[in-house]
């Protein structure tokens, strides 16, 4: 019984946000509250937006690339995705190899 009430003194929780001077009460869901903020994309770590398989490797650990240049094929949905450097500078670290299936988000290849 106290389980449920506190349940539902979560749920009724109201917020108070400020929008063009005007203020409102809402309440809020718990997937709302527990959800990742946004972060930014780092440039220098070259990740898997979606999964698939590595099935070329055009680089090595610390050689110089220039922006454009290519590091890596994914194939994914029965496509090959040719990744590009996004800037120019130094290899830093491969963390894949080829024929290896990588999960959305892992991080392929690192830049100094």
């Amino acid at each position: 019984m106290e389980n449920e009430e506190k349940e539902e003194k979560k749920e009724i929780e109201l917020k108070k946000l400020w929008v063009d001077e005007v203020n409102y009460s809402t309440t809020l869901t718990s997937k709302y509250q527990n959800k990742k903020p946004y972060e930014p994309p780092n440039l220098k770590k070259i990740k898997a937006v979606i999964p698939g398989t590595i099935r070329e490797i055009y680089v090595k650990r610390r050689s110089k690339v220039k922006k454009n240049d290519n590091l890596l094929v994914l194939e994914a949905m029965k496509m090959r995705n040719i990744l590009k450097a996004p800037l120019d500078g130094q290899i830093k670290s491969i963390n894949v190899k080829v024929g290896q299936i990588v999960p959305k988000d892992f991080v392929l290849i690192e830049f100094y």
